[in-house]
């Protein structure tokens, strides 16, 4: 039984996170308190949505290294639409940063479908680009508080039952997409993909529109994370989210997606990003450094990828052995 469990590579996860977490509160009682995990969880909900949207695209066998430019490029814009016309509903200002998102993810998925680009370079060169636009947009200034309306500063701020609304919705968008991936077509697609591109185009699997899909959906999650992060913050640079698109691949290989692609699943990378927000924020509550943050995630990482190469590929899901009409 217990061997069992331990192959069952989220519950080692989760184990390991509630050791980190009862082991922190000796050091600090206060770490256990309920306020305090609710503002971990808090923290680590715009992560939360991100590696789950990443997920989907290493399922593809791709990688979206442009999610933090997304986040710093909408996050900018709706932003400056805030400051300029601060009548405009908040629903108006997340509409547009979804619709804007979008679009740079669908020039991410375009290149690699129509032109059949390794994501890896399509991703980073948008990154590059969409840095750039933010610097253009703002002319290298800042938009800070006192530019900002108080709805468009409140919204994820805003408590219902004691929780604040940003982590309602990220639950919300997790919840999504843990049914994207458990019952839609499209999800078995993303498996199927990984699992077999070859095999796939022989199901009927269009292999370029499905990993476009993919794209498109990781930057809808990311030009909605943009406005969060700016309103959440309470500031909008060329930098914000700078090397975030790391965190997210990282906590998608901690929760056990791999990254040749097929492998992986909505829980592991939840808790994946779990693990990292623990980690950021038990560190400073021990007095360790916050430089040692990367330093630790990284190893993290490493360990986590030789640990997904000693695993047998025959824990992931195998959308192939299904019947054609399924997929």
């Amino acid at each position: 039984m217990l061997n069992s469990i331990l192959k069952k590579r989220e519950y080692l996860l989760a184990a390991i996170i509630l050791t980190m977490i009862i082991a922190i509160s000796f050091r600090s009682p206060s770490f256990l308190q309920l306020p305090n995990m609710l503002a971990t969880l808090n923290d680590t909900s715009i992560l939360m949505m991100l590696a789950c949207a990443q997920m989907f695209v290493i399922l593809t066998r791709c990688i979206d290294l442009s999610v933090g430019a997304n986040i710093a490029l909408t996050g900018m814009v709706v932003a400056m639409l805030n400051s300029a016309s601060p009548e405009l509903p908040v629903v108006v200002l997340v509409v547009i940063a979804l619709g804007l998102g979008l679009i740079l993810g669908a020039i991410n998925g375009f290149f690699v479908w129509k032109f059949d680009i390794p994501p890896i370079v399509v991703t980073l060169g948008t990154m590059a680009i969409y840095r750039g636009l933010v610097f253009v947009l703002a002319d290298g200034s800042w938009i800070n508080a006192h530019q900002m309306s108080e709805s468009f500063l409140g919204f994820p701020r805003a408590n219902i039952f004691g929780v604040q609304l940003l982590t309602w919705c990220g639950l919300l968008v997790v919840a999504g997409m843990y049914a994207l991936s458990r019952y839609s077509r499209l999800g078995r697609q993303f498996y199927a993909i990984g699992d077999n591109p070859n095999a796939a185009v022989y199901m009927g699997i269009s292999v370029g529109k499905v990993k476009f899909k993919a794209f498109c959906l990781s930057g809808m999650i990311a030009g909605l994370c943009g406005y969060f992060w700016v309103s959440r913050y309470a500031v909008a640079y060329v930098d914000i989210a700078a090397g975030f698109e790391l965190q997210t691949v990282a906590a998608c290989v901690i929760g056990g997606v791999s990254i040749a692609g097929a492998i992986g699943n909505i829980g592991g990378a939840i808790l994946g990003a779990l693990f990292l927000g623990v980690v950021n924020n038990a560190l400073p509550v021990i007095d360790i450094s916050p430089f040692w943050q990367m330093s630790i995630s990284g190893t993290v990482i490493i360990l986590a990828v030789v640990f997904n190469a000693q695993s047998e590929r025959k824990t992931g899901r195998t959308i192939l052995k299904l019947k054609g009409t399924e997929a």
